[in-house]
């Protein structure tokens, strides 16, 4: 009996996508533009975590998850910042996985539901569908046949690793994972933080690349190709929806770190040199850092010019002028 081979079948675009992503890899990886951006990486990070949590119905913003990796005190439903501090954990142990490796496999799932799932890091024992919304988009395979579809896959995976293009590899794992749906919560989380780990394999500038917020925005076709996966018997058009996404993505990445090349003022640079990362300052602080004493002359030619870049941020964005406002390096 041969070794399992997903279905899937190469096409015209699946091929123009890979070139596509290569090419942006390849002036990424050159220029090691992501390297000497700590804000960036982090940043990227950040925006990694929150996407792939809101996918799952997670409510806190942006702010609050950024609030919870650094340590800082949240409001908020205690499941729901859980669930944050979880997938930090996993997504700072990119590095280590194997990503053929079951035992692998069920303790990373056990660190992203770490007091959030009573069966964390265990196969499902019961049925399970896939869902959008209130619509079912399929009816998972029984829990029997989960354990020897997974040894299937990961066998797969470390059989093909390196005859299989990764960024092909990466999708159709994604889109096999999600149909066998071995967990009974987390999968989305799983599979989503498997491509990573795949593609970082193959690139390591991956581990920064917020993948996860273009899935976020894309969530319905997200499901839609699921679907039409499932109806076809292959996972030809998640691939390529996947292609897409990762494109879209590294396209935006190197748009940011464009915008931060040219875009940086000598006084935004002042600014960001005297500010220690994840330090709040109030603008009392940062005018006395800098010498100033006209406030309209921070606002103009600091405060404004960094935040627009996204290179610091409020504490309190919804109120611009509080007294409680202060600033952080990103």
């Amino acid at each position: 009996m041969g070794s399992y081979i997903p279905p899937y079948a190469i096409s015209e675009r699946m091929l123009e996508l890979v070139s596509s992503i290569s090419e942006k890899v390849g002036r990424l990886t050159v220029y090691k533009e992501l390297d000497s951006r700590p804000h960036l990486r982090r940043n990227n990070r950040i925006r990694s975590i929150h996407s792939s949590l809101r996918i799952e119905a997670n409510s806190l913003s942006l702010n609050e998850v950024r609030d919870v990796i650094n340590g800082h005190a949240v409001w908020g439903d205690r499941k729901e910042i859980q669930e944050i501090k979880n997938a930090y954990a996993a997504y700072e142990r990119i590095s280590e996985i194997d990503p053929s490796s079951l035992e692998q496999l069920k303790e990373m799932h056990g660190i992203m539901t770490r007091q959030t799932v009573e069966s964390a890091g265990s196969f499902r024992c019961s049925n399970e569908g896939v869902f959008s919304g209130d619509k079912c988009i399929f009816v998972a395979p029984p829990p029997n046949m989960v354990n020897g579809l997974m040894k299937d896959l990961l066998s797969w995976v470390k059989e093909f690793e390196g005859k299989v293009h990764p960024l092909i590899m990466a999708a159709v794992f994604h889109y096999e994972f999600v149909f066998i749906h071995p967990f009974a919560d987390g999968n989305g989380r799983m599979a989503r933080l498997w491509y990573t780990v795949i593609l970082s394999r193959w690139r390591s500038v991956f581990k920064y690349i917020p993948l996860e917020s273009q899935i976020e925005r894309f969530q319905e076709q997200y499901y839609e190709a699921i679907a039409e996966c499932h109806a076809n018997g292959n996972s030809n058009a998640f691939i390529e929806f996947m292609l897409d996404m990762t494109d879209r993505t590294l396209a935006e990445v190197t748009a940011q770190i464009n915008k931060s090349n040219t875009g940086v003022s000598e006084y935004v640079k002042r600014l960001l040199n005297l500010m220690e990362f994840d330090v709040p300052y109030t603008s009392n602080e940062i005018m006395e850092r800098l010498g100033l004493k006209s406030k309209e002359a921070l606002r103009k030619n600091y405060l404004n010019p960094a935040i627009e870049l996204g290179l610091i941020r409020m504490t309190l964005p919804d109120k611009p002028s509080s007294k409680n406002q202060r600033y952080v390096k990103l």
